[in-house]
């Protein structure tokens, strides 16, 4: 069983910026991709960044440029600085990971609340 704990959301103005973290435990082999999602009121959750282990990574068309995922391999640990924020990027923001030979894991956490509002 993995366990995914998200953090770092909270309430900021537009154009502001946040730092988001998300780590990775349990029986963890090695994982592949990292990835961070969204979910907004009323809309269903949307993929917003993934990384792989050798540091390959891609963006929604809606945050390049404005946002940057990067992971820490060692702790199994993956980050999403979020910069000139808009109020449309507000949302509950959710990591996962694909671990070697396996599929996105069937677990989500608790997700964390970023709010982009004046």
């Amino acid at each position: 069983q993995v366990q995914l704990v998200e953090s770092g959301g909270g309430l900021v103005q537009p154009g502001g910026s946040l730092r988001l973290s998300c780590a990775a435990s349990g029986s963890i082999v090695s994982i592949y991709v990292m990835a961070w999602y969204r979910q907004a009121p009323g809309k269903q959750r949307e993929l917003v960044a993934g990384i792989t282990d050798g540091g390959y990574t891609n963006y929604r068309d809606s945050v390049k440029g404005r946002f940057t995922i990067s992971r820490d391999n060692a702790k199994n640990t993956v980050y999403l600085q979020m910069d000139s924020l808009k109020p449309d990027d507000t949302a509950v923001y959710y990591c996962n990971a694909v671990p070697y030979g396996g599929k996105l894991l069937p677990s989500w956490g608790q997700g964390t609340q970023v709010t982009v509002s004046s």
